[in-house]
């Protein structure tokens, strides 16, 4: 028999999408056969990833997970073309294990990629084209991250799909003395409720603050004040502004009389950080027309 070497199986796998055991097998079946491993491939319908890889994937789920001692937590978004598929089974027990196995990496979409697939076959990498393949749609682990926390970081899926996966997650990492099981619950819910830009005015994007005064100049300058005025108009308006994109400084959704750095010294806690992913969020999404589709199909018929 025809030895299978590790560049036989990568050009296998480039040439045909297929994951990396599913390479291996179809080499070792057909002896190192590279024309016929493609045919047995495309028997069993697994060279079908690479040609689903263009098509757009802004449906599917994001998914959280916590680990046991409640110190350190982790978010993915695995996107595929439809919401139907988001409500698959197999789909949604890939992403959990998916999940889980993001608790054991850095939290990149590249380490969690490489790590060990949930069903002890290949990578996570490959998991993900098996599921192309079977599903027949075209998938993406899309983002990751990873938190950890010296007291707790807790969880929060809005409008759960399943256990731990919705269309938007939330991570939040605490320290303190309260309960902080309870008051991260409500944090988190604050922020899907809410969409913070950031957690603190210094960890916003100067360039979001220098867009926001660019607009809020302009509508000033619209006044005909002096620009000793609007300068102090900008100060104003841009105070506002942090209090809506800013967690700290937002109105607590629960009790608005309060901001949410108010709730949390109050409840004897501090936050570390969070993540906040909503599914598909910055994704552009290819809108079709359908009747134009019907009619350059029936052209010349």
């Amino acid at each position: 028999m025809a030895e299978i070497t590790a560049a036989l199986v990568k050009a296998l796998r480039e040439k045909t999408g297929a994951g990396m055991m599913d390479a291996k097998k179809a080499l070792v079946e057909n002896n190192g056969d590279e024309a016929a491993a493609v045919e047995w491939l495309r028997a069993k319908g697994l060279s079908k990833a690479a040609k689903k890889s263009g098509r757009t994937a802004a449906e599917g789920l994001v998914a959280v997970v916590v680990s046991d001692d409640g110190k350190t937590g982790a978010i993915v978004e695995l996107n595929a073309e439809t919401d139907f598929v988001a409500r698959n089974e197999q789909f949604q027990k890939a992403l959990a294990g998916i999940a889980k196995a993001a608790l054991g990496t850095d939290g990149s979409v590249e380490a969690i990629s490489a790590a060990a697939s949930p069903d002890g076959d290949g990578s996570v990498d490959d998991l993900v084209k098996r599921l192309i393949s079977t599903i027949g749609e075209n998938m993406a682990l899309r983002r990751a991250a990873k938190l950890t926390a010296g007291g707790k970081v807790a969880s929060y899926i809005h409008n759960a799909e399943a256990p731990g996966m919705g269309k938007v997650g939330v991570l939040v990492s605490l320290d303190g003395s309260g309960d902080l099981d309870d008051i991260g619950r409500k944090v988190a819910m604050h922020i899907a409720a809410t969409s913070p830009a950031a957690a603190t005015t210094a960890e916003l994007d100067p360039a979001l603050i220098e867009s926001e005064k660019r607009v809020l100049t302009e509508q000033a300058r619209e006044s005909g004040k002096p620009d000793n005025v609007i300068e102090k108009m900008i100060v104003g308006r841009m105070q506002k502004f942090y209090k809506e994109v800013v967690l700290l400084e937002q109105a607590f959704v629960m009790n608005p009389d309060q901001s949410v750095a108010e709730f949390l010294k109050g409840a004897g806690a501090t936050l570390n950080g969070f993540v906040h992913f909503k599914l598909g969020e910055g994704i552009e999404k290819e809108e079709s027309d359908f009747a134009a589709e019907v009619a350059s199909m029936t052209k010349g018929a």
